[in-house]
C-alpha cells in the first residue's frame, strides 16, 4: 500500500468519524453536548489552518536549511546550467 492510500484511507475513516459525530449519529464519550456543539463544526477548519501552518514552515525550513547540503546544491548548479545549455541548443534565450 503507498503512502497516497494510506492517507486516503485514514482520511476516509476520520471523515465519515467526523460526520456521524457531526449529524450526532454516534455519541462521543467524555464529551458534553455543548462542547460538541462548539468544537465539531470549526474542527475541518481548524485541520485545514494547522495543516497550512506546518507546510509553510516546512517549506521555510528547507530554504533556510538549503546550503547545509553542499553536495545537494551543487548537483542542484550542475543540473541548472544543463538545462540552461539544453534551451540554449534549442535557440530559447535564457538569460
Amino acid at each position: 500500500m503507498t503512502r497516497a492510500q494510506r492517507v486516503g484511507v485514514a482520511s476516509t475513516i476520520f471523515a465519515i468519524l467526523y460526520f456521524l459525530a457531526f449529524f450526532e449519529v454516534i455519541q462521543l464519550p467524555l464529551v458534553g453536548d455543548k462542547a460538541l456543539q462548539e468544537i465539531l463544526p470549526v474542527l475541518p477548519w481548524w485541520l485545514l489552518v494547522s495543516f497550512g501552518s506546518y507546510s509553510l514552515w516546512s517549506l521555510g525550513w528547507g530554504l533556510f536549511t538549503f546550503r547545509d547540503c553542499p553536495e545537494a546544491y551543487e548537483e542542484l548548479l550542475v543540473e541548472i546550467s544543463q538545462a540552461k545549455d539544453d534551451l540554449r541548443s534549442r535557440g530559447v534565450t535564457v538569460d
